[in-house]
């Protein structure tokens, strides 16, 4: 099905102007309108149902995309929207986007055409069709972010101070005595690396170790933990502590320090970033900073279920976060810090 942003790139105007063509014509010079409504006919566009249907047809589904249903810090949090969903009588519809934005955009299109109510995305890019919809609705629109919190994208969220909770982390490596610490982050354009990476770099000025901070980019997978820890490990002089930006990437570097013959916590000092189930059980048990995974699924669920039911509440939700001490993290060998 063609979209209004699949007219405007034919015509070579804005999606506005293809918005304004189509509801309120008087508004459009009568050569431009006459060639977005030759466009439409053309490419197929058929306005079966606008972003005004969503308030008053409904379809009793939620719709949640996921970046990646193969990432186990997503499972909690899906727990707990459904549960919240069910509770209120809706049943959840799950999309794997795979962190393609055709396939974002292909999910988006269930709103107008009422295959769903609203729509929990829980990574951190608004597709076409969600964008018009929230441009069109603004506030009403039932669209909400979960987790990967972005300011820009202007929609209701439930989140936590990510730059605070890493700024905790760096804090205690710091308190520890290491000075070289290295930070494994994520996707530049991700904005968790960014808030993350903001709060570690805050604690690295604040102690006046910024120019010992080693940065490594990964994607929040195991794979990129233990390629980005194989590489700073073998620097000279090597950090003596790592933050990572999500417990997969934290497995990845316990995996690498394995295989290098460095122990963890004596050698080397590990913190990862969500607290997942399996990191208490990891030899030895991580470090890390804890999120309320679950609760951000129950909050996101409810929160777009009082949109949709048109009831006032907050639509900016910060949760709470700790630091979960466990054996990942001692203090520096002696001569090195």
């Amino acid at each position: 099905m063609a979209t209004i942003y699949d007219i405007a790139r034919h015509v070579g105007v804005s999606a506005g102007t293809v918005s304004r063509a189509l509801s309120r014509p008087e508004k459009v010079l009568p050569d431009t309108r006459r060639r977005i409504e030759q466009a439409a006919a053309a490419l197929g566009y058929v306005p079966n149902a606008s972003a005004r249907t969503l308030k008053t047809q409904r379809s009793g589904k939620i719709l949640i995309t996921v970046p990646d249903i193969g990432n186990p810090f997503f499972a909690q949090i899906l727990k707990g929207a459904e549960e919240a969903a069910q509770a209120a009588g809706y049943a959840v519809l799950l999309g794997d986007t795979e962190h393609q934005a055709e396939r974002e955009e292909r999910y988006a299109q269930m709103l107008p055409r009422n295959q769903a109510d609203g729509m929990i995305v829980l990574g951190h890019r608004l597709p076409p069709t969600a964008r018009e919809i929230v441009r069109q609705l603004g506030a009403k629109a039932p669209v909400v972010n979960g987790c990967e919190f972005e300011p820009t994208l202007g929609i209701p969220s439930v989140h936590i101070d990510n730059a605070a909770a890493a700024r905790t982390a760096m804090e205690h490596l710091y308190a520890l005595g290491h000075a070289r610490v290295a930070v494994v982050g994520g996707p530049p354009d991700n904005p968790l690396h960014r808030q993350r990476l903001e709060g570690a770099m805050a604690a690295a000025r604040a102690h006046g170790r910024l120019d010992l901070l080693t940065t490594v980019p990964g994607d929040f997978s195991v794979e990129s933990g233990h390629a980005a820890a194989t590489k700073f490990l073998a620097q000279a002089p090597a950090p003596t502590a790592a933050f990572c930006f999500s417990d997969q990437m934290a497995l990845g570097v316990l995996a690498a320090c394995r295989d290098l013959d460095v122990r963890v916590p004596q050698d080397f000092s590990v913190v990862g970033f969500d607290d997942l189930a399996s990191s208490r059980y990891l030899s030895p048990p991580l470090t890390t900073i804890s999120q309320p995974m679950r609760e951000i699924g129950v909050r996101a669920a409810r929160l777009l279920l009082a949109i949709i039911e048109g009831v006032e509440v907050p639509h900016q939700q910060t949760l709470d976060f700790r630091l979960m001490l466990r054996g990942s993290t001692a203090a520096p060998p002696r001569g090195r810090v």
